[in-house]
């Protein structure tokens, strides 16, 4: 990499982390020109804005998720072995991000009434997470792993809100053994949804 191109990753990093801990909005040029010891000006030359700036936090953001909860998951064989792998590796980043964050979370209080193109760039990066869930979830009832007629889309809420309990329990609340009431509650819903075994 360049050095511009290394400084602008630099400012990125940066930001990701600020954007954890304070939001999306909380994100200014003025505020990265200090944590990087930089000028405005040398900030700025790297992003035509600061919608621009915060957008690149969102897709950063979502190449991090990506890299450590999606693709590890795609090696997974297909069906319930997929999907318990998503909320295992999905669990296993909001606990890291307990102490700082997580901005699909964070971003969707923020921008759930801001109608705009940071509001549309993380809707989107939601919609796509969630349509893999729904995937996976689809087909492991295809493949006889959960019970036909189980609607996926409901299988995908109660994961969802699974994880939404968590932060809210787990970093706000304080409250221990949040992570193992999440899993206990993912293992009860696949139970729930299990093919019935015909007695003999």
């Amino acid at each position: 990499m360049r050095k511009g191109e290394l400084t602008r990753a630099a400012i990125l990093d940066v930001a990701l982390d600020a954007a954890s801990r304070d939001g999306i909005e909380g994100l200014t040029i003025g505020l990265l020109a200090d944590k990087m010891n930089m000028s405005k000006s040398g900030v700025f030359a790297h992003f035509g804005s600061r919608e621009d700036l915060q957008i690149e936090v969102l897709k950063l953001y979502h190449h991090h998720f990506e890299q450590e909860v999606f693709y590890p998951s795609m090696k997974e064989e297909r069906g319930l072995p997929r999907l318990q792998s998503m909320f295992a590796l999905w669990i296993k980043r909001v606990t890291v991000e307990i102490a700082s964050g997580c901005i699909y979370i964070s971003g969707a209080a923020e921008y759930d009434d801001r109608p705009g193109p940071i509001r549309d760039e993380l809707v989107g990066m939601v919609r796509a997470w969630q349509g893999a869930l729904h995937r996976a979830a689809t087909q492991a009832i295809q493949l006889g792993h959960l019970r036909a007629g189980v609607d996926p889309e409901q299988i995908v809420y109660e994961m969802y809100g699974l994880i939404l309990a968590l932060h809210h329990d787990a970093r706000f609340l304080r409250k221990p053994g949040s992570v193992d009431r999440a899993q206990a509650g993912f293992e009860r819903m696949i139970e729930c949804y299990a093919p019935v075994v015909e007695a003999a």
